[in-house]
């Protein structure tokens, strides 16, 4: 397949944390003391993790939002430019600290817990972004900045990460070309709940998400894999079936997953089946960024090789 030429520039806006991930047996009973053995820490945040994808799978991947001026913000600077993505539009600041995820990763299961410490309410400043971007992709953290990057590049590939129901994103839905919206976010915004092995459940909350906001929809089911409507039918794309660890961060893989192949001008259901198992691969590893596949274990995966 004819891949898109190298003058791509992506914008990667929202969240950027550190993640501090503690892997267990087993979750932890209320009021017990846990020992492990190594912890693994890395820099963290939906549309970090996205950039580092991106970045990894050789696109001109640039980070739009904020960190602080600390210890942990200066470890997640110095990732960003070890992974080579661009920092012109990541504003670091005294007014807030930036943000520590605590994850228990449950080994037996693959599930993870996370408490996360914040104290950034506003949201980022950055002087002018570039009108010259081809992909953005947001995770619905800087509303403002999200909206002025879509009206600046108004023929930009636009992905939105829609994770839960809250006013930033929700504001967000209507303008992008692509809304990805998390299971529970169909379920709470559509008040209709989701059974997977239901399809009918799928279409009902698919068709009032369509009407809402005329985009194309896809909606994430975890394992199960993702749901979306291709020249009116409906269409369950299933994931591969992995043995997990640890499933942090695999939304974040899968969304940059998309905009990799979607940008690349794949079908919308082969960008599905692909970005599947990107995430799906990721769960097999313990830490978010660490855990992020090559390009070469996802066609390895998959019939589609890219060719």
């Amino acid at each position: 397949m004819e891949k898109a030429k190298s003058m791509e520039k992506v914008l990667c806006i929202g969240h950027a944390a550190y993640d501090i991930t503690l892997p267990l047996e087993t979750f932890p009973k209320e009021n017990s003391k846990v020992r492990i053995g190594d912890k693994v820490e890395c820099g963290g945040g939906a549309a970090s993790n996205c950039a580092t994808l991106l970045a990894r799978w050789g696109m001109n991947t640039y980070f739009v939002g904020a960190v602080g001026n600390d210890y942990y913000g200066q470890i997640v600077r110095d990732e960003f430019q070890k992974d080579n993505i661009k920092m012109d539009y990541l504003t670091v600041t005294d007014d807030f600290k930036t943000t520590s995820s605590y994850i228990l990763a449950n080994t037996s299961n693959g599930s993870r817990t996370i408490v996360i410490s914040r104290t950034k309410k506003e949201e980022a400043k950055v002087d002018s972004l570039p009108d010259d971007a081809t992909v953005i992709i947001a995770d619905g953290e800087e509303p403002t900045l999200t909206e002025e990057a879509i009206r600046k590049n108004p023929t930009a590939i636009s992905i939105l990460d829609a994770g839960n129901v809250k006013s930033a994103i929700v504001r967000l839905c209507p303008i992008v070309q692509y809304l990805i919206c998390s299971k529970d976010f169909a379920e709470e915004y559509t008040k209709e709940a989701i059974d997977v092995l239901n399809r009918q459940t799928l279409i009902r909350a698919y068709d009032k998400l369509a009407v809402e906001f005329h985009n194309t929809i896809i909606i994430t089911l975890g394992e199960y894999g993702c749901f979306t409507k291709v020249d009116n039918e409906y269409m369950l794309v299933p994931s591969i079936p992995v043995r997990p660890k640890d499933s942090t961060a695999a939304g974040d893989i899968f969304h940059g997953a998309f905009a990799y192949f979607i940008s690349h001008n794949y079908k919308l259901c082969d960008t599905m089946i692909l970005a599947n198992i990107t995430g799906a691969l990721s769960t097999q590893k313990i830490g978010g960024k660490y855990s992020i596949p090559t390009l070469e274990e996802v066609y390895a995966q998959s019939e589609l090789n890219g060719k």
